[in-house]
């Protein structure tokens, strides 16, 4: 029952995520991808750059900032979740990238949204 709840808040937020990346100018084509290597919140194109979006929430007074609960663990996953999304639809030539967009309870608007392009890169 706690799992179908906690999927729903991150369907939520990653709803949260694309609406703020679509004014930004990037198309969502894809979202909670999951494969061999892992699971994809969101993918889109940025111009013509193909970017893997890792959504991470944390509520008002948490200790650690959403981009900074990215664990190495996570980082990996993501890296290898990516790879298995490219290899698997023939886009190795094609730029990419892994971002992630931070959320946390804004108090001038609802949310407070930081995108950090880049952030995490395969070794």
């Amino acid at each position: 029952m706690a799992r179908e709840g906690a999927r729903k808040l991150g369907q939520h937020y990653e709803g949260v995520a694309a609406r703020y990346l679509g004014t930004k100018g990037v198309k969502i084509i894809d979202r909670n991808v999951h494969n061999r290597g892992g699971e994809i919140d969101l993918i889109g194109l940025d111009d013509d750059e193909l970017v893997f979006f890792e959504v991470r929430f944390r509520a008002e007074g948490a200790l650690v900032d959403p981009a900074s609960s990215v664990s190495p663990i996570k980082q990996r996953r993501l890296v290898r979740a990516a790879s298995f999304y490219l290899h698997r639809h023939g886009m190795w030539e094609r730029p990419s990238r892994i971002d992630v967009v931070g959320i946390t309870p804004g108090h001038r608007s609802k949310y407070r949204i930081q995108w950090i392009k880049n952030a995490i890169q395969a070794d």
